[in-house]
């Protein structure tokens, strides 16, 4: 990492801009380039361990590439603005941002449905809306075990 100074490495700091991200985007392997997907999550911690939760379709290029190589790259990243500095002819970016590398795991039964609840329970839209439990059994869920993880931020210039 280039800017050490803007290196995050708190591992709690680390799960509160995991939890401040609204989605997070997949890079899975596909030939001679990445394919990369956003997708909404949920994410759990056990110990030090990190966990991502996704769904797709049983169908389509992110189901295929998934089951074809199930390593993938994400990221994930909250933008806060660009801040102009004419003092200093300058500018910059504020954001905080995570990207890592992850295993995924299918899940099946019970733990699918345990995703499908994680998923609806991560956003306020959906958190006490109930959801059609019979589309389970028809779509993929996915636990990403996170295998290696780093992340950035930049406050601006007051916390420089």
């Amino acid at each position: 990492m280039r800017r050490k100074d803007r290196q995050v490495t708190d591992f709690q700091e680390i799960v509160s801009i995991i939890g401040a991200c609204p989605i997070v985007r997949l890079g899975l392997a596909d030939g001679d380039y990445p394919y990369v997907v956003p997708v909404n999550f949920a994410y759990d911690v056990e110990a030090e361990q990190i966990y991502l939760y996704i769904h797709s379709a049983k169908a389509g290029r992110k189901y295929g590439l998934m089951i074809q190589n199930r390593k993938c790259s994400f990221e994930m990243d909250v933008f806060g603005g660009v801040i102009a500095m004419p003092e200093k002819k300058d500018s910059t970016t504020i954001y905080h941002s995570v990207m890592g590398k992850a295993e995924i795991e299918f899940l099946e039964g019970e733990a699918a449905f345990d995703c499908a609840k994680r998923l609806m329970a991560r956003y306020d839209a959906t958190r006490h809306a109930p959801f059609n439990e019979a589309v389970v059994p028809n779509t993929c869920f996915a636990r990403l075990k996170v295998v290696s993880i780093d992340a950035k931020a930049n406050r601006g210039p007051d916390h420089a």
